[in-house]
């Protein structure tokens, strides 16, 4: 595990996660939720992909297990996009 794998880092190309909502209203949901984080600035949705998408952009280090329980209390499932460890 490294700094990068374990904390959405602050910067304008944010963190993409995958999630198993399906519904408008339940994304905005996880957006809602998501924005009144602290450190979280915004929160992009992508819609138009399967599985649905969404971009966390911080303005500090906000820890991706924040963001997946955060996800998961308005139940769904959050998980980061890209290179899983082995």
């Amino acid at each position: 595990m490294s700094i990068l794998s374990d904390k959405v880092i602050p910067g304008k190309q944010g963190k993409v996660f995958e999630t198993n909502a399906k519904e408008a209203k339940d994304l905005e949901q996880i957006r809602h939720r998501l924005l009144a984080m602290e450190g979280v600035e915004k929160v992009t949705l992508n819609q138009e992909v399967f599985p649905k998408e969404f971009t966390v952009q911080t303005s500090q280090m906000v820890p991706i297990k924040d963001i997946e329980q955060a996800v998961i209390s308005e139940g769904f499932h959050a998980l980061p996009k890209g290179v899983i460890d082995l």
